[in-house]
């Protein structure tokens, strides 16, 4: 007997089911593939990282985003929800979205990384977000000890990574002209419990 083929979806069956769905799903090659939930600790993490990013940013052109705001890989086609992104401009949408609630050029991208997909948020979802045009940062914030990643898009030169460690620490993002201090996106975050000497990874290019 022979194996049962994965059912392919259309991107109008994508966002029709997705908008009655009780939790987000990610979309790709047809798939749609259900998010895993989030921890406490995780949850905080992006809280500060959100608030930071508003108090930064604000009266700038630049605005941020929380996980709500859905976004379009149009070179891949891939559908998601980064835990924030930055949009500086006018947002654009994806012409395949009636409701134009999927947009599609985002200038940063912020991950916090868990158990469960960072190996995905550092390799397969990276492979997909350095296909957008508008993408000049790509930001990997662990929540398993106070360690930033940046990867910036430098024309001519690819994708160039740099970190930022400790909570003494600062984050450049030269495409936004911010910093961000990892005492304040670590803010009232506690490292009991496993994975709090856990070694990152790098990205590989």
């Amino acid at each position: 007997m022979g194996q049962a083929l994965a059912i392919k979806h259309t991107a109008e069956e994508y966002y029709r089911l997705e908008r009655a769905a009780p939790r987000k799903s990610e979309f790709v090659h047809g798939e749609i593939i259900a998010m895993a939930g989030g921890t406490s600790r995780h949850s905080l993490i992006k809280t500060n990282l959100l608030g930071e990013l508003r108090n930064r940013l604000k009266g700038r052109p630049c605005t941020p985003y929380d996980s709500d705001q859905r976004l379009r890989v149009k070179d891949t086609g891939l559908r998601t929800y980064p835990d924030a992104a930055v949009y500086c401009g006018p947002m654009e949408y994806d012409p395949e979205d009636n409701q134009a609630e999927t947009a599609t050029n985002p200038t940063a991208i912020f991950e916090v990384l868990s158990d469960s997909t960072e190996a995905y948020d550092r390799g397969a979802k990276a492979a997909h977000y350095r296909r957008i045009a508008s993408l000049q940062a790509y930001v990997l914030v662990s929540q398993n000890m106070p360690f930033v990643e940046i990867l910036q898009h430098i024309p001519g030169q690819g994708w160039q990574v740099s970190d930022a460690a400790g909570l003494d620490a600062v984050l450049r993002i030269p495409c936004l002209d911010i910093e961000l201090s990892l005492a304040e996106i670590y803010d009232r975050v506690t490292w009991d419990g496993p994975g709090q000497s856990v070694v990152p990874l790098r990205v590989v290019e």
